[in-house]
């Protein structure tokens, strides 16, 4: 328990996080704050004239839901909120201690639905009440700190708060419920593994497996593109505007050659306007792609950079930069980061998108000076600052060139592009295909023809960023829970690979929902849940909120006992179902890990292990008849190869994040001989180097 203390008459500030509340404190405090702790929990005391504070933090969540009475049946409705592990027992005592000399209270948790609802929960539950004073910002940077308590709201945001206890409420029941039931169901079937579905995840799989299905069922068609090297004072290949389904018909174009015909070239040039601010899955989708960034690792990172105060917050939709944030003075402070970019950032006026969110503006940079940063971070940081600074840049002028060239009556065309004016593309690393060809006019002459045989392609599977792209575009889930549920998906087997593809048992997960319980995998009924708890942040009277909270909880209960009913009459079928699955992929992993015949025993096979400690190590499957082990590298992919080492044991590769595949004998013997090799080659550069420089 904390140890008694003689503050009276403060007023307490709750924060989200240890790092959100030093910046408070230090942002708000005349003279630096005392930092003071209590188990380990860090705490701060300031002033301000003659009032006291105190600022402490919660660590996210404090509470969480869960049975009120232990039971293996489902539904289970009968839930309340508990302290969420053991973990966040002592930040508990903490703020209940220094709540009952508190003389007022003040909110300053992250500005959304979550930190609303930690903020109200740590009100309600230990501070003996349900209302305080709010701050609202969207950076940790000083001087939004002290606007923000400057301005500050003289009562918690009750639709986000309630938004968020009803969005908890739903996901338990579902999650928790549904959960349960496949459990339940591959239990039955004489199988054990852990399985999940929810809300949201359920229409997501569904999505994944309904374009696993096309590909599956998609038939590659031959089609022909035909191309002609033509001359006049200039030679250029042009291709015929429309593919070629039926073979028999390229005779037409065999007769082309030495034809004459007609050649035209027409150019427009285009103003093309910067992109607009990041809101998150924009960012998500642009570090995907220049950097390989999963969406819940740049989330990550990003939460990173609003902590340490280098970024405004990032879970937004908005794509707008309100002239509240002051553009001169942060790209003032940008100009000492990045000087050779900042000169082309001239507009007065950012470019913005249509996108907004009430709560917080666009991710822009605060321009305060970066520290230690990691190399994912230095990047991601980098990209923001690139995109802020190109809302500032002066239009790109881009000049679309078309050369047409009519044969009869076939027209062959051939495409240029070139850029006039860069403008922002300065700035911001977009990719611009120029291809400069020349000027066509007049009469021509076909010199020869080209026929390229191709293949109708299957439709694409989804990446992670633009997954959570899709996500958005349907509704479905909120911008800081999308990666979540794809990292959950990942986790359960459901999916599989960088281009996801759906595996064995998430195809019959989802296959057999939708065939015994639809209602599970209802993208209409998860939209319009999303939209009811969106309606009750628009509502203006805190009962109406609350009554609201109360309808689409009942309402979720309904359909979860049509859901139960259902499932439970077709139990045994999903059961059998998803145990057919697992058993397949087990095999599938066995035949994966299985290395070689084991060279002692003979009979049994090594295979990759891991010991109680984590650590990796190739086995015989024989054991305790054969003991026989190999050590194996800790860290990265292992995969075999179909090559062998000149002692007969198989040679392995190793696959680690940033660095070239390497390839090794598994022989530990072998491995040592190359080891003392390239150490000898190291010793040998370096002395070579030591004596160049002695010359």
């Amino acid at each position: 328990m904390p140890e008694k203390q003689e503050l009276k008459n403060y007023t307490l500030i709750i924060c989200e996080k240890p790092k959100a509340a030093m910046r408070i404190a230090y942002a708000l405090a005349e003279i630096a704050p005392v930092k003071r702790a209590i188990v380990g929990v860090p705490y701060w005391e300031l002033n301000m004239g003659k009032q006291k504070f105190v600022v402490v933090s919660a660590v996210g969540h404090l509470f969480g839901l869960s049975q009120n009475k232990p039971s293996k049946e489902w539904p289970i409705f009968d839930i309340g909120w508990k302290q969420y592990g053991s973990f966040v027992r002592k930040y508990i005592n903490v703020i209940s201690n220094f709540a009952k000399n508190a003389s007022d209270f003040i909110v300053a948790c992250d500005y959304d639905i979550e930190g609303e609802l930690i903020g109200f929960n740590a009100l309600r539950f230990l501070c003996g009440t349900e209302n305080a004073k709010r701050m609202k910002f969207s950076t940790l940077t000083k001087p939004d700190l002290i606007r923000s308590y400057e301005n500050i709201i003289s009562h918690l945001d009750f639709g986000q708060a309630y938004a968020g206890e009803t969005r908890h409420y739903l996901d338990w029941f579902y999650g928790i419920n549904l959960s349960r039931a496949l459990m339940q169901a591959i239990k039955k079937a004489g199988f054990f593994k852990v399985l999940s579905i929810g809300r949201v995840q359920g229409p997501a799989l569904a999505l994944i497996v309904k374009k696993e299905k096309e590909i599956q069922k998609f038939k590659p068609e031959p089609y022909w593109q035909v191309f002609l090297l033509v001359k006049n004072k200039h030679e250029l290949e042009v291709k015929y505007s429309k593919n070629i389904i039926k073979e028999k018909e390229l005779k037409i174009f065999e007769k082309l050659k030495g034809k004459t015909g007609k050649a035209k070239t027409t150019k427009e040039k285009k103003d093309r306007w910067a992109f607009p601010p990041f809101d998150l899955t924009t960012l998500q989708i642009e570090s995907y792609k220049f950097f390989g960034l999963t969406p819940s690792q740049t989330l990550a990172i990003a939460q990173k950079l609003y902590l340490a105060g280098l970024i405004s917050y990032p879970r937004t939709s908005s794509q707008k930069l309100p002239f509240t944030i002051g553009y001169k003075r942060i790209l003032n402070k940008i100009d000492r980061i990045f000087p050779n970019l900042t000169k082309y950032a001239k507009r007065a006026h950012p470019n913005e998108g249509k996108k907004s969110d009430p709560a917080h503006p666009a991710i822009y940079p605060t321009g305060e000076q970066t520290k230690k940063l990691t190399s994912q971070e230095k990047q991601l940081y980098s990209l923001i600052v690139k995109r802020f600074l190109a809302c500032f840049g002066e239009k790109a002028v881009i000049e679309n060139k078309k050369i047409s060239v009519k044969i009869g009556s076939h027209e062959f065309i051939a495409k240029g592009k070139q850029i006039l004016e860069k403008g922002w593309l300065n700035i911001y690393p977009t990719k611009v295909d120029v291809k400069e060809i020349p000027d066509l006019d007049g009469k021509i002459k076909v010199k020869d023809i080209r026929v390229e045989k191709k293949e109708t392609q299957p439709p694409r599977r989804y990446s992670a960023s633009s997954l959570v792209a899709e996500l958005e575009k349907r509704g479905l889930g909120t911008k800081g829970t999308r990666a979540i549920i794809i990292d959950t998906l990942y986790k359960r087997s459901y999916i599989t690979g960088r281009q996801i593809q759906a595996t064995k048992l998430g195809m019959n997960v989802s296959i057999s929902l939708e065939k015994n319980c639809p209602l599970i995998l209802d993208e209409q009924l998860t939209r319009k849940f999303e939209q009811e708890m969106e309606s009750i942040q628009k509502e203006k009277s805190k009962e109406k909120m609350f009554k609201e909270k109360e309808k689409i909880i009942a309402e979720a209960k309904k359909i979860l006992i049509k859901i139960s009913k259902q499932f439970k009459e077709h139990e045994e079928e999903i059961g059998k179902e998803l145990a057919a699955a697992s058993t397949e992929i087990m095999a599938e992993q066995r035949k994966a890990n299985t290395l070689c015949l084991c060279p002692v025993c003979k009979k049994g096979h090594l295979i990759i292990l891991r010991s109680k400690k984590g650590k990796r190590f190739a086995a015989c499957n024989q054991y305790p008849k054969c003991k026989t082990t190999f050590p194996l590298p800790q860290y990265g992919m292992i995969k075999i190869t179909d090559k062998k080492c000149e002692c007969g044991m198989p040679r392995l590769l190793l696959i680690k994040k940033g660095r070239p595949p390497w390839e090794f004998c598994m022989n530990p013997k072998c491995y040592q001989k190359t080891t003392n090799k390239i150490k000898t080659k190291i010793k040998k550069k370096a002395k070579r180097k030591t004596l160049r420089k002695k010359k």
